[in-house]
């Protein structure tokens, strides 16, 4: 039942992307609010554009590395009995399937929400993104509330 979650998250993913690859040009603006633009572009590298490269074999190997934590995550959603941990590994199972898809068709991640106050902006992101760090908050929120609890486990 808890893979419905990722599916959900896979399937927003997506469309979103499908969506703002057909409306949008790469670097082309659209402002939705003060403080909030879509802005398409592409990430080759992880999070935040973090290891960006243009050698030829990092998509491959950004891939690689996000399937083996995919594995990681499907066995440890199979041990794991606690809501809050196993709705914060569904949503960044469904992150990081969107994301590899994305690398496997365009060799990169599509990002399009924009955030910024006044010059400042954030670097872009998707939803994948936005469900990988709701997650992964998800899951050190309850490690930090149960200390004692995660101690003696």
């Amino acid at each position: 039942m808890i893979y419905f979650v990722s599916l959900a998250v896979l399937i927003m993913d997506q469309l979103s992307k499908i969506w703002i690859l057909e409306t949008l040009t790469i670097h082309q603006s659209l402002p939705v609010f003060k403080g909030f633009n879509l802005f398409l572009t592409y990430n080759k590298g992880v999070s935040f554009s973090l290891f960006s490269s243009d050698h030829v074999f990092m998509p491959w190997v950004l891939t690689t590395v996000a399937l083996l934590i995919c594995l990681g995550i499907v066995f440890w959603l199979k041990k794991e009995h606690n809501s809050q941990i196993r709705l914060g590994l569904a949503l960044i199972l469904g992150g990081a399937i969107g994301n590899i898809i994305d690398r496997i068709r365009f060799g990169s991640v599509v990002d399009f929400l924009d955030i910024y106050v006044g010059p400042y902006h954030w670097p872009a992101f998707n939803v994948a993104d936005s469900a990988i760090c709701i997650g992964a908050f998800l899951i050190i929120v309850h490690l930090f509330l149960n200390k004692k609890e995660n101690i003696h486990a």
